[in-house]
């Protein structure tokens, strides 16, 4: 099924772009919530395997993808970018919905999860928890902050596999439609990165600031449907913060990736029969 491109308004007026696969609308529908350096089209798993059966909406937080790009580098702030998504989900009448979000895309579930009760139903985290490992977010804000501007995009493609965490379970094929996912062609003819390089130090670099403690966040999902995919060679998620998740919320699935790092395309076949058979246990 092809989705169409729809946008709505942040509240500044900028343009917010999300791509949607539609679905019945008596059942719960699926929000795909990115990483901060990714996209909408990273749902295309996620959609293929709800064909029919859900409605599925991705968004381009601002900055990434065909969403605005603003003057002000602070406007990408994650308090604002997470008001962005609550927002979003208002004007896309996307209530009670399951989310299924990626790093920074999980804690936007999280925080949605308290600041608006009603709008989500169930969560997957993927490769994120309360806890962020700092040696972890500083080898994203180096990642998310540089513009390899590739000649080519075989060129793109070898600098995103050489500096990228493993990722195992991914074969070439896989790996080029990843990269095709990151990088697009731009007028100059180089490669660049499908988001504003200048959201690195203002989402997760200092000019973030100290990040809040987020573990009642991750207690309001403990009424919840949630699941944890958990990439086992992750610098940001680890081990003892998801023994600690687990024993905050017993009932939470678990999927372990051994050897995948930070974070899990959700295209391997484990994650993709796990959250499938997770989803379809919802309403």
């Amino acid at each position: 099924m092809t989705p169409r491109r729809i946008t709505v308004s942040a509240r500044d007026g900028l343009a917010m772009s999300a791509l949607e696969w539609d679905g019945p609308r008596d059942r719960a529908p699926v929000l795909v919530l990115s990483g901060i350096c990714r996209t909408a089209l990273d749902a295309e798993t996620v959609a293929a395997h709800q064909a029919g059966r859900r409605r599925v909406v991705a968004l381009d937080y601002i900055g990434h993808g065909e969403s605005a790009r603003p003057a002000n580098p602070r406007r990408y702030g994650p308090e604002a970018l997470i008001r962005d998504v609550m927002d979003a989900m208002a004007a896309l009448h996307l209530h009670g919905a399951a989310v299924v979000g990626t790093s920074f895309g999980g804690l936007c579930a999280m925080a949605a999860s308290v600041m608006r009760p009603a709008a989500i139903s169930a969560v997957v985290l993927n490769d994120i928890g309360p806890q962020i490992e700092p040696v972890g977010r500083e080898a994203v804000v180096a990642f998310i902050g540089t513009d390899p501007a590739s000649a080519s995009f075989d060129e793109a493609l070898a600098w995103f596999r050489a500096r990228h965490p493993p990722m195992p379970m991914l074969d070439d094929a896989a790996w080029r439609a990843f990269a095709a996912r990151t990088y697009a062609e731009g007028p100059d003819r180089h490669w660049h990165p499908r988001w504003d390089i200048r959201i690195a130090q203002q989402a997760v670099g200092d000019g973030a600031g100290p990040p809040p403690d987020l573990w009642p966040f991750f207690g309001a999902l403990a009424t919840r449907p949630t699941m944890l995919v958990w990439g086992e060679e992750s610098r940001l998620l680890g081990a003892e913060t998801v023994a600690r998740m687990q024993r905050l919320h017993p009932a939470m699935r678990l999927l372990r990736l051994p050897g995948t790092g930070h974070a899990p395309t959700l295209g391997e076949p484990p994650a993709a029969s796990a959250i499938e058979d997770f989803l379809a246990g919802l309403a």
